[in-house]
């Protein structure tokens, strides 16, 4: 049986319309948890100033979303076939990204809070973070092990993206460590790597 008839015809146009799809909606939902403030008569200004968590919260986690659509699209793009193993580690991908907006309102709402609450929220975010990471690279691994799923010109570069995303799991540990310290500093240490990704044009 061959690749295609094993996931029912499911084809590389196909996964990757599916995600961006659930991509989509996780990346709008983000926006839903910054809440209008209620304000008395001149403090407006003063109100949507305190919802600087929230504004931190949603860059980051925007550009982090963002950032794994594009690299899903630079994953889809050299695939010629899918398989079952393939199909189930993009639902675990999508499921850890939908799970993003989750976390994104939890420390948007205590990071101000300091004491345990804080920690915990940057915690609960940094494992959000830790499995978005390690749902990636098991994609990378996954199709770099089968040859016959990819261009064949691609297989080098297949292979080096996949050691450089499992340089990204032991990061966002470090970071979850930071967490348990200072949850601004965990925040603000995720926004640098996601500029850092985003700056990275490896193709």
């Amino acid at each position: 049986m061959n690749t295609a008839e094993e996931t029912g015809g499911t084809s590389p146009e196909r996964l990757s319309a599916f995600s961006d799809g659930v991509i989509a909606i996780a990346i709008t939902l983000l926006i839903l948890e910054i809440k209008v403030p209620e304000a008395e008569h001149g403090q407006l200004g003063h109100e949507l100033g305190e919802l600087w968590p929230s504004y931190i919260a949603f860059a980051v986690s925007f550009l982090t979303i963002g950032i794994m659509w594009v690299n899903h699209h630079n994953l889809s793009r050299r695939l010629v076939a899918v398989d079952h193993g393939l199909l189930y580690l993009n639902l675990a991908l999508l499921g850890a990204i939908s799970f993003i907006p989750f976390p994104t309102a939890v420390i948007a709402e205590y990071l101000r809070e300091g004491g345990s609450n804080e920690r915990s929220a940057a915690l609960l975010y940094s494992i959000a973070m830790i499995m978005v990471s390690a749902a990636f690279t098991s994609l990378w691994w996954h199709i770099a092990r089968r040859p016959h799923l990819i261009q064949a010109a691609q297989r080098d570069a297949v292979r080096t993206h996949a050691r450089k995303a499992s340089l990204g799991i032991p990061v966002y540990v470090a970071v979850a460590a930071l967490s348990l310290v200072s949850a601004t500093g965990a925040l603000i240490a995720f926004g640098v790597i996601a500029v850092a990704y985003a700056l990275n044009r490896s193709e």
